[in-house]
């Protein structure tokens, strides 16, 4: 009997130190499912929007590598990245669980694991039109292409041929474009307006942004994000320039914005029916942003109007400087930091909206 009791109170423990140690491998195994990233490495292109450093390395006035830039930032330095602090490819690499800070391709400082993890490739100024590029001194979007090919090469070289097909294939991809071709070019120059009316030329930058993402289709991405363009009418510069006397939002501009962003969600279709092993989502921001600048208290700001620095009505780039005589003195009141781009906050309040609205279609 008591060989019996003991044999019914050894075999009780090992029973409770099975389940313990099962308990815990379980415990272990949902720690690393949390902490694994929703996909391994997140790629930007295009503009000033998902620059965060590549102007650095250029000869060109469209750069923020000084501050005020950056004196929000982690470190309290400027980056080059054109905000008070960090961009929308930051805050999406960091809800994707892969790091919390996306750099530049163009860093002197990368490692290997920064490479595998994605960077941006990203300049400020550029678009879908050669033209833009070349009057800002940007990085082409063609330019970004060749740059992504050497990023491939790189990449092959630390995980190997079949690591490197994996890994690009199972990666994220992200697209901004087409505000400072309409904003910078079109609606600033005959360069463009001359030769075409505002349809044609939406015309003219889909069919670049077509190519560009077809490209990247045959280079190995399979999950694409493009982000259509904002309500470019309204962000200050624009106000001061094209709003009249009251600076009010430029109505023309909205309108071809909102031309833009139709056709490019049918061009995305049409993509979709010649490549249906890729995922492309169009990332529509523009309802979501114009709401915010109309009613900025309902996300909780109070100004939507003019910018942070200087005087908020067309400082941007060079013209935010050290030398700027006044940075306003609450940023958490301005949804926009100069006079294009927003603030970390209101890049924090539009991030959560696409990441909630879009990302389980694109990484799904």
């Amino acid at each position: 009997m008591k060989l019996l009791t003991a044999t019914f109170a050894f075999s009780l423990l090992l029973c409770t130190m099975q389940h313990g140690i099962a308990r815990t491998i379980s415990h272990e195994q949902n720690a690393k499912h949390l902490n694994k990233p929703v996909v391994p490495a997140l790629l930007a292109f295009g503009d000033s929007i998902f620059d965060s450093g590549n102007n650095n390395q250029l000869q060109t006035m469209l750069r923020s590598d000084f501050l005020p830039y950056g004196e929000d930032f982690i470190t309290h330095r400027p980056t080059g990245r054109f905000c008070n602090g960090r961009i929308p490819t930051d805050f999406i690499a960091s809800k994707l669980g892969i790091k919390e800070l996306l750099p530049a391709y163009l860093s002197t400082s990368l490692s290997n694991e920064d490479l595998i993890t994605g960077v941006s490739f990203a300049s400020g100024g550029t678009g879908f039109d050669p033209i833009t590029s070349q009057l800002a001194a940007a990085i082409p979007m063609t330019e970004q292409l060749e740059m992504f090919k050497k990023y491939r090469e790189k990449v092959k070289s630390i995980l190997g041929e079949r690591g490197a097909k994996e890994l690009l294939a199972q990666s994220a991809y992200l697209i901004v474009g087409g505000s400072n071709d309409l904003a910078s070019l079109y609606f600033s120059s005959p360069l463009r307006s001359s030769r075409y009316d505002s349809s044609s030329y939406v015309d003219f930058l889909l069919h670049s942004a077509s190519s560009f993402i077809q490209e990247l289709i045959q280079l190995g991405a399979r999950k694409i994000g493009i982000v259509g363009i904002p309500p470019i009418g309204c962000v200050p510069s624009q106000r001061t320039l094209q709003g009249g006397f009251a600076r009010g939002c430029a109505s023309i501009q909205n309108e071809v914005a909102q031309i833009y962003n139709s056709r490019l969600t049918k061009e995305l279709e049409e993509i979709k029916k010649r490549h249906q092993n890729t995922t492309l989502v169009h990332l529509d921001i523009y309802a979501f942003l114009f709401d915010m600048i109309e009613h900025p208290t309902k996300y909780g700001f109070e100004v939507s109007y003019i910018g942070c620095c200087g005087t908020g009505l067309l400082e941007a780039a060079f013209l935010c400087n050290p030398m700027t005589l006044t940075v306003c003195t609450n940023v958490s009141r301005y949804i926009f930091w100069d006079s294009f781009h927003p603030t970390e906050k209101a890049y924090s309040v539009l991030v959560n909206y696409i990441y909630k609205n879009y990302f389980h279609h694109l990484v799904s």
